[in-house]
């Protein structure tokens, strides 16, 4: 079984990724969503937590194997890039999403030296806005970014444009269509929603997908 399956079953078995579409979720933006994720449940099921993390320092040295240093999102990547980083036997950190007001008014926690090859951890791309933001600040800060790490990834349009316009590149363990692909064969979902999923994930802001 491939490490694309064995992730979104994962993920399905323990409602990390549900599906609704016949009752969507609206999410803070407004939009309405036929899926909910909380990738945060896989650090409660230790069986699921060692197939994501095994999993990440796995792409990690097939896709970065010069990687120095490994940094967190805040706050869903940290414990991620945490045992990640434990399993490589790399330094690893993670990136605020502002400066703190007090002390030495750190954005980017632990230690990490100009030139360092650093790879980004995330738990979950979407529009790939706040993941860049981490990228963007990495760099001002000397950092070499190799490229981002997540478990999930929808792959919206705006999303991948955004990973292209920044120059960076993210590999995920897996991806809304596999999930989606996989949910209708074992019965989380019916057979003809997967067409109306994939209409959500190419355009979120057209709700025709809904009945």
């Amino acid at each position: 079984m491939e490490l694309k399956e064995i992730i979104a079953k994962d993920l399905l078995k323990i409602k990390a990724v549900f599906f609704r579409p016949e009752e969507p979720f609206t999410w803070a933006s407004g939009i309405k969503s036929p899926v909910y994720t909380d990738n945060r449940l896989t650090l409660s099921d230790h069986e699921v937590r060692c197939d994501v993390e095994n999993g990440l320092a796995s792409l990690i040295k097939e896709n970065y194997g010069d990687v120095e240093v490994l940094m967190g999102t805040s706050t869903a990547g940290i414990a991620h890039a945490a045992i990640t980083a434990h399993i490589l036997g790399l330094p690893m950190g993670y990136v605020r999403s502002g400066a703190k007001d007090h002390g030495r008014k750190n954005q980017i926690e632990g230690k990490l030296l100009p030139g360092q090859k650093v790879v980004v951890v995330e738990d979950l791309i979407s529009t790939g806005g706040s993941v860049i933001e981490v990228v963007n600040i990495l760099r001002e800060n000397g950092a070499e970014v190799l490229g981002i790490v997540s478990i999930f990834t929808y792959g919206m349009k705006k999303g991948l444009e955004r990973l292209a316009e920044a120059n960076v590149k993210n590999v995920s363990l897996t991806n809304f269509d596999e999930i989606a692909n996989i949910a209708a064969k074992e019965g989380y979902i019916k057979e003809e929603d997967v067409a109306r999923l994939i209409q959500f994930r190419n355009n979120p802001s057209d709700e025709s997908w809904i009945r």
